[in-house]
């Protein structure tokens, strides 16, 4: 019975030993972006294993002549650690969904999933992917052309972008001018277009008083570098000073290099009022060309390009992976894991705004509660030792008696 007290014992201070190094991993990864807490469980080692009680007659006991305990880990997957900002553009957090895993290849395209997404960017053989700390390159939906649709299938996410977006076409606009209702036979606006190779061209609106006719003005338009044309209208105001018609018309541009705009002119706000003319407000929805200034993740978990003009060019969308049962993962080296027979169906998830941009997700480590365990396994490794003694010297006792 002695030499059992011993094997007890000996299990006891072993499963503690193994204990206090999870906590000591836990405490140490504090700070390690993604890190997901290790826990020491343990099983008793109670007929565990047969013993055989009579060779001869192939007789076995179904209870072992031992006791102890044995252990296990659990990597608490599902524990979500704090996201804080960092203001680095290809920074990202998973915020609000457990069940979500950026998705990583390495170079032999082995597929791996964490939840540390301090990216960057590498360049190999010409090519700039959007990488992992680890040299793992991340995976994403790649865009169609810079636009804002996504395939099905995930891929290399490659950073590459046209260093100048050409000017985006103006195809609508809308004026709000007063026309003077006297002292003036003529009176001109200027609206600026845009046409893919005309980066901010001036579209004159020219307006002549009609002899005879009150309230009624001749509209016509005129652009250097083209021609406009179908556009000649008469206006006709009301004796208050409102627009009566036309409300809206189409000025078809011809420029000369051979492109071509169609803008739908909305005219609606203009006045015939007493006082001088003037162009208080023009809205049209073309844009300038615009220069590369930066790439980052936005909160959709799109990687784009930013432009001077306003404007974005995506590259990809990041692939989030979950699992039927992702606390089955197996947790890897480096806050990695890799799916396994019992995590069930992957399939790639929906960021629903989950995606929190320059930020990440720090460690799941709570330092109290590893405190706390710390001085219960400090204990229980004590308790252990001192049963370890105390058969020690149960069995010294035996040993004298029988000397």
């Amino acid at each position: 019975m002695a030499l059992n007290a011993f094997f007890a014992a000996n299990t006891g201070m072993e499963a503690q030993s193994h204990a206090l190094t999870q906590v000591a991993a836990n405490i140490a990864n504090i700070n390690t972006t993604g890190y997901k807490t290790n826990q020491t469980m343990f099983y008793t080692l109670l007929g565990s294993a047969p013993v055989v009680k009579n060779n001869a007659s192939g007789i076995y006991s179904s209870r072992a002549d031992i006791s102890g305990v044995g252990y296990y880990d659990r990597t608490n997957i599902l524990d979500q650690g704090v996201v804080t900002s960092t203001g680095r553009n290809f920074d990202a957090a998973i915020s609000g969904d457990d069940n979500a895993f950026f998705t990583l290849k390495d170079e032999y395209n082995d597929i791996y999933y964490t939840r540390a997404g301090d990216f960057e960017t590498r360049t190999v053989d010409g090519t700039t992917y959007l990488i992992a700390n680890n040299g793992f390159r991340v995976q994403g939906f790649p865009s169609a052309n810079g636009e804002d649709t996504f395939g099905a299938v995930a891929e290399d996410i490659v950073i590459k972008y046209p260093e100048v977006l050409p000017p985006q076409p103006t195809t609508e606009a809308k004026i709000t001018a007063n026309v003077p209702a006297t002292g003036v036979d003529s009176s001109s606006y200027a609206i600026t277009v845009y046409a893919p190779t005309h980066d901010g061209e001036t579209l004159n609106m020219i307006f002549k008083k009609v002899e005879g006719m009150d309230n009624a003005w001749d509209l016509s338009f005129s652009v250097e570098g083209g021609s406009v044309t179908g556009s000649e209208t008469r206006v006709l105001f009301s004796s208050k000073g409102d627009l009566i018609s036309p409300k809206t018309l189409n000025v078809n541009i011809a420029w000369d290099d051979g492109d071509t705009n169609s803008v739908a002119l909305n005219i609606s706000n203009m006045t015939q009022l007493a006082g001088s003319s003037g162009t208080t407000y023009v809205e049209q929805d073309g844009k300038p060309s615009g220069n590369y200034q930066k790439s980052y993740i936005d909160k959709d978990g799109v990687v784009k390009a930013y432009y001077s003009n306003g404007e974005t060019y995506n590259f990809a969308k990041l692939a989030l992976t979950g699992f039927s049962a992702p606390e089955n993962l197996t947790p890897l080296s480096g806050t990695l894991f890799e799916a396994n027979g019992t995590t069930g169906d992957a399939f790639y998830v929906k960021d629903n705004g989950v995606i929190q941009p320059q930020s990440l997700e720090g460690s799941a480590t709570n330092v109290e509660q590893e405190f706390g365990m710390m001085i219960q396994v400090q204990r229980a490794y004590s308790v252990n030792v001192q049963s370890f003694q105390a058969a020690d010297e149960m069995l010294q006792i035996l040993y004298d008696l029988k000397a």
